[in-house]
């Protein structure tokens, strides 16, 4: 099977690339015999060149390569590509495909229901009010993925309501959201965390939070999207060939 390297932002916080090496590991333990390796953009080691150099050593010629990236915003429309530009030139022989980001995805948004149920938040309670809370961008349609579950969660799942909130750049944030849907009738506040790992901006939101109960990120529950995303790339190269 062609390896599968699973690039994650990275963090200056070590709970981060624990979190992404407990993903990894889930991604192998679904699919023996595939070789998934971690790399990072930034922040923390290994960086995404030396992960693909060193499959180049080791006499692998073609690779695929995971943004484990929840929405296509700065770092998936520049900062990889950049990345991988640098590594095709200086390794001309070793072939990189990259799959789609994760989001948006229905599986993912699964996966932070069951976050939320792991801290007792369940579809169907009027008294409670979500915040869907995303790390935020620059670019519109990346926080208008988020507003978008947001919506259809709070039309469909039964609570008081649902707001989309973010941790940074972009708005409306924590506090702004809580509000909102205090003034919608919520008396308790829950808190989705559409975050992959913990790190310096869920700490963030948490603190914002204030009372509200907080889910955790997404971790590894989104191993199977992971799959997915590499799937869909080697059957297109299947069809390809």
């Amino acid at each position: 099977m062609v390896p599968l390297v699973a690039v994650a932002h990275g963090s200056r916080d070590p709970r981060s690339a624990a979190t992404v090496a407990e993903l990894v590991s889930a991604v192998r333990a679904r699919r023996p015999g595939l070789d998934v390796r971690a790399a990072f953009l930034d922040l923390s080691a290994p960086r995404v060149f030396d992960v693909l150099s060193g499959l180049h050593r080791e006499g692998h010629r073609e690779v695929v390569v995971a943004p484990l990236l929840l929405g296509r915003a700065y770092h998936a429309r520049v900062d990889l590509p950049a990345l991988l530009d640098e590594a095709r030139a200086r390794l001309p022989r070793l072939s990189t495909t990259v799959t789609d980001v994760l989001g948006p995805d229905r599986k993912l948004e699964e996966a932070a229901l069951r976050r939320l149920a792991e801290v007792g938040v369940e579809p169907g309670d009027r008294e409670v009010g979500v915040v869907l809370a995303a790390t935020g961008s620059s670019h519109a349609p990346a926080n208008a993925v988020v507003a978008e579950i947001a919506e259809r969660w709070s039309s469909t799942l039964g609570w008081r309501g649902v707001r989309a909130a973010f941790a940074s750049t972009a708005e409306p944030d924590v506090p702004s959201a809580v509000a909102a849907l205090r003034a919608r009738g919520a008396r308790r506040i829950a808190v989705a965390s559409y975050f992959l790992a913990p790190g310096l901006l869920p700490d963030r939101v948490r603190k914002l939070a204030g009372a509200a109960v907080v889910a955790a990120p997404l971790g590894t529950t989104v191993a199977e999207v992971v799959l997915d995303r590499y799937d869909q790339v080697r059957a297109a190269a299947l069809r390809s060939a």
